[in-house]
Formats: structure tokens, sequence, C-alpha cells
């Protein structure tokens, strides 16, 4: 059972740290008022003085326990490859996940509305960041938002899956599907790099190149375009989504042809929806 040293600390540290302890210990379940009391040495009503509720300790556990991941994952907010950041985030995110289960479920399966995205939004903020840098440079062949949500989605699914693999013993059953998984959602979001796809002969190319070029102008224009008034910037922006999306349009038609696909295209689409006309 987990206990802490009653004669050193001051309450509320003992109480997180009980908290801490039981959590890593039992999971969610285990974190009750009468074991984080006994656990820390204290009163129920003084959990509650310093936190509200047992919901507010959870909270704050959570915090301190993702203080790390994210100050980890913001060294990566600057300068480099950002594709090459993308797979080291996607490798740090698994990684947390299996050295910290209990709380890792605590934070990405307990929806708290309003809560939950002020413990994890600025984890996500820098994957945003990342994202946008990959767009442009021209690699994205989708929108920034869409596709960070396709990496955080799928990434926080593979982490869930091993977790439970990991609890029962299984993990050695699912060596490289982390690996896997993240080639594949990287490779359906992601324009191959200059000179790996120069054939413009092929159905397609020509759409790809305007989709990923539209993306990367509507990443590129976002901050930094002051003659144009917001009307101009919105009008502008919804011109891009919908030449963004003519890859889905040109992917659809080779297909129904019976063409040869695209392998810089290949996988689920990801770009905004096209409108009917």
């Amino acid at each position: 059972m987990a206990t802490v040293d009653t004669t050193t600390t001051q309450p509320r540290e003992r109480i997180l740290r009980a908290a801490t302890a039981l959590l890593a210990e039992g999971g969610r379940d285990a974190v009750s008022t009468r074991a984080v009391s006994a656990a820390a040495g204290v009163q129920a009503q003084t959990i509650y003085r310093h936190f509200g509720d047992m919901q507010g300790l959870l909270d704050e556990v959570a915090q301190r326990g993702y203080a790390t991941y994210l100050a980890a994952k913001q060294a990566q907010d600057g300068d480099g490859d950002p594709v090459a950041q993308l797979r080291h985030g996607w490798d740090a995110h698994v990684a947390f996940g299996l050295a910290n289960p209990a709380l890792y479920r605590l934070l990405y399966t307990e929806p708290r509305p309003g809560r939950q995205f002020a413990v994890t939004g600025d984890a996500h903020q820098v994957l945003l960041r990342i994202v946008e840098r990959v767009a442009r440079d021209g690699r994205l062949r989708t929108g920034v938002e869409p596709a960070a949500t396709m990496v955080h989605s799928a990434g926080m699914g593979v982490t869930l899956t091993l977790i439970a693999a990991q609890a029962d013993g299984r993990l050695a059953q699912y060596e490289g599907l982390s690996e896997n998984v993240r080639e594949a959602v990287l490779g359906s979001v992601l324009a191959p790099a200059a000179g790996q796809d120069d054939d413009a002969s092929r159905p397609g190319i020509a759409a790809h190149s305007a989709a990923v070029h539209a993306v990367a102008l509507k990443s590129l224009i976002r901050d930094r375009v002051r003659t144009l008034t917001s009307g101009e910037r919105t009008l502008l922006a919804e011109w891009l989504d919908r030449i963004a999306a003519e890859e889905d349009l040109a992917r659809g038609d080779s297909g129904r042809d019976g063409a040869r696909a695209d392998p810089g295209t290949a996988g689920p689409g990801v770009g905004p929806a096209r409108r009917q006309r």
C-alpha cells in the first residue's frame, strides 16, 4: 500500500505524493478519500481544504505527472526538420504512456469538459506548430488542423492498445505496431519530399502538387499577410481549401478509371470535405 513520509513534508505535498503513488499502483479507482487520507496521514477535510474535492486532487496529480513530458515536448518546438520532429514526438508520446499507464488513462480516457484540454492543451499546441512548419515546407497534403488531429488520434489509439497489451503481458506480440501505424498516418498526410515524385505524367500528380502548394500558402499567409482585409483572407482561405480538396477528386477519378494509383498519395482521404457543385 502506498505510504509517504508524514514527518518531513507539508500536508499538501504528502497528499499529492500519496495520490500519485496510489494511482500508479492501482489506477484511478485506488485513489479514494480514505486511501489518500491513510497514506498521507491526514484527515479527509485536509484534502478538501487544499484541493476542493477528489477531482481537484486528480487534476493536480495529472498536471504534475504531465510536466516532465510537456517540458520535453516543448523542447522540440524550435528549428529542425519538422517531419523528423513529428516522428520523435509520436515515439515520445507512446513511451510516456507505457511508462505511466494509469496517469495516461487519467489524462486521455476520462473526459472532463474544459479541464482535460487545460492539462494536455499545451502539448497539442506544440503538435500544431510542428505540423504548421511541415505545411510551410510544402510537405503537407491536407490542412494543419486535420493532419494534427489524425496524428494525435492515431497516436492515442496505439498508446492505449499497447498499455492494455502491457498489462496483460502481451506487449512483445505488438512489436512494430507503433512504427507501422505512425508511418501509415504520416504517409496519408505528408507529401513526398522534393525530387521523390517527379513523374508529372501520372494521373493526379498535377492536382497533388497544386493541393500541397495550396496548403503551404494557406499556412504562410495565416499571420504574415497584412495587405488583405479579414474578409479577403477568409475568402482566399476558402479557395485554398477547395484547391487542396482537388487531390481527393483526382484520386477518386483515377480509381474509377482503373488508373494506376500514385504511391505518394495512397492512404485515406483526409482533406477538407468536397463541395457539391
